[in-house]
């Protein structure tokens, strides 16, 4: 099916049931979809047809979700932008996918203005929230549609093959990519989401905190189809997070393990009644084996865990709450290191450099086929190749496979080290110093050595009021790790850098300790 219909089988059945709330609007289903027709009938009337680039340029609000719906009912492509990056890296990216209509936040006017003179594939523009610098309010935008004819533009089939979305990749090497998200990829992201968040017996209410330009939105899309009431705030902030919880009696909530660790480490997070969760979903990365456990101390039995891409959004495995409480529990306790089970419409498999696909056990790169599967990146064929070699897509994780099927990321190749000919996977190690109860976060990077070539160097964030050693690390990691695989440093810090789209920035984090050689790796 095509993105909207997915949203419009969930108006369907509850349209009375709120759809968006958050600080200052409210929307039911079926006010929601009048809306979106109203966006779409706008964007007709203003001329979109085909695959037309429509990027949203905004902080969370609940007005976005209305904005996606829209540009998805019109026929457009979905651009998000994150509001993080650096207007150079929007700019860059809105130049190479031919983006023509920008709708925005007032927040962002002065970037805005600098965009429009750097973009001149811009034609059409308006202001999410209040009528800016000429462009039509949101709501003004929507009147202008009336008396248009709705364009009934799906086929037989949902136009499997049309972009829904043209989303850039969240890497710290080079300009990022396109990746041209299909019907067919969308709607099975969507499919697998409703057959692993469904719980029987409780509306389902959906918080989003995360940035709404990334998988946040797509999680809030995905709960549509539920019929899920999405409580949408501005901003990440711990103690709101674990306020609304209880506020709302919210069942649903997707964080990045960044902001889950926060949440832990909150002095206030033993004080709220967390009893209507039914899905805590981490995602973006893995997560601490030893913050896995007590999430379940703390939040109940309700956490669980996928992986996917940008390039496979969400849901290429899922490691579901029963697994993970049993684990908490001493049952098959590995199993918290795992990113979970493949997902129905996905076969995973493990593989070396030379395109053979290995055994349980054996550690190579995770690779995937199936629906989910985007169709590559935009005016990058020479990438798209190379991502689907062999016949399978390329995840860029290094992994392995127990012999239960399940899976489990030891790194990004990327981010090997190689020292004194050894590899160490830095996940591993990561998990290992994550460990000690003192440590908020960790990084760990291989650092030029003379004797080894590379050495493991930490770089620890403790918890606030807490103290430790670096000698107190290397002998935690060498207790469980063994010498080779030990930091040899640790350097303690208030931050660690994050990327825009708040992953760990292991390239700016490196680059001093590289500086001045003519590679950076030995």
């Amino acid at each position: 099916m095509r993105a909207i219909d997915y949203f419009d089988k969930g108006a369907e059945a509850f349209p009375g049931r709120v759809a968006i709330i958050d600080r200052t609007t409210e929307y039911s289903y079926g006010q929601a979809r009048e809306a979106s027709r109203r966006i779409a009938k706008a964007m007709w009337a203003a001329g979109l047809r085909g695959e037309e680039r429509v990027a949203i340029f905004s902080p969370n609000d609940g007005r976005v979700l209305l904005c996606m719906l829209g540009l998805m009912r019109a026929g457009g492509v979905w651009v998000p932008i994150n509001y993080r990056n650096a207007l150079d890296a929007n700019v860059q990216f809105l130049n190479y996918s031919l983006t023509s209509w920008l709708l925005y936040h007032s927040s962002f006017q002065e970037q805005v203005r600098q965009i429009k003179s750097l973009v001149p594939a811009l034609r059409h523009f308006v202001c999410i929230d209040a009528e800016t610098d000429g462009d039509p309010s949101l709501e003004s935008f929507m009147q202008q549609g009336e008396g248009t004819e709705e364009i009934d533009w799906g086929d037989a089939r949902g136009n499997l093959e049309r972009l829904a979305g043209l989303v850039p990749t969240g890497g710290t090497t080079g300009p990022a990519k396109g990746v041209m998200v299909t019907n067919l990829s969308w709607g099975t992201m969507t499919e697998l989401a409703h057959q692993n968040l469904r719980c029987e017996g409780s509306e389902p209410i959906c918080l989003s905190t995360a940035p709404l330009s990334h998988a946040a939105g797509v999680v809030a899309f995905a709960m549509f189809s539920l019929g899920a009431t999405n409580v949408v705030l501005p901003a990440f902030d711990a103690l709101e997070v674990l306020e609304s919880i209880e506020r709302f009696r919210v069942t649903h909530i997707f964080l990045p393990p960044t902001a889950y660790y926060a949440l832990l480490a909150h002095p206030k997070v033993r004080d709220f009644n967390y009893a209507s969760l039914r899905r805590l979903l981490i995602a973006a990365a893995p997560v601490s084996p030893d913050k896995f456990k007590k999430g379940i101390e703390v939040f109940g039995p309700c956490l669980c865990q996928s992986y996917g891409q940008t390039e496979a959004p969400m849901y290429m495995t899922f490691l579901d709450p029963p697994t993970v409480a049993a684990a908490a529990a001493g049952d098959h306790p590995e199993r918290l290191r795992s990113c979970g089970k493949p997902t129905l419409a996905v076969r995973l498999a493990i593989m070396d450099d030379n395109g053979k696909l290995l055994p349980p056990l054996e550690t190579g790169e995770i690779v995937a086929r199936g629906a989910l599967v985007g169709a590559g990146y935009y005016n990058f064929p020479e990438a798209t190749a190379e991502m689907q070699a062999h016949g399978w897509h390329h995840t860029g994780d290094v992994g392995y496979r127990d012999d239960d099927g399940f899976f489990y990321i030891v790194d990004r190749q990327k981010d090997l080290i190689i020292t004194g000919g050894f590899n160490v996977y830095c996940a591993e190690v990561e998990a290992c110093v994550m460990e000690l109860s003192q440590v908020r976060e960790c990084a760990v990077i291989g650092v030029p050595d003379e004797k080894w070539g590379e050495a493991v160097k930490a770089i620890v964030v403790l918890r606030d009021g807490e103290s430790l050693g670096e000698e107190a690390v290397i002998a935690h990691c060498k207790t469980r790790l063994g010498g080779v695989k030990s930091p040899k440093s640790v350097d303690f810090r208030l931050d660690i850098p994050k990327t825009p789209a708040g992953k760990t920035d292991k390239r700016t984090i490196r680059k001093p300790f590289w500086a001045g050689a003519d590679r950076a790796v030995h």
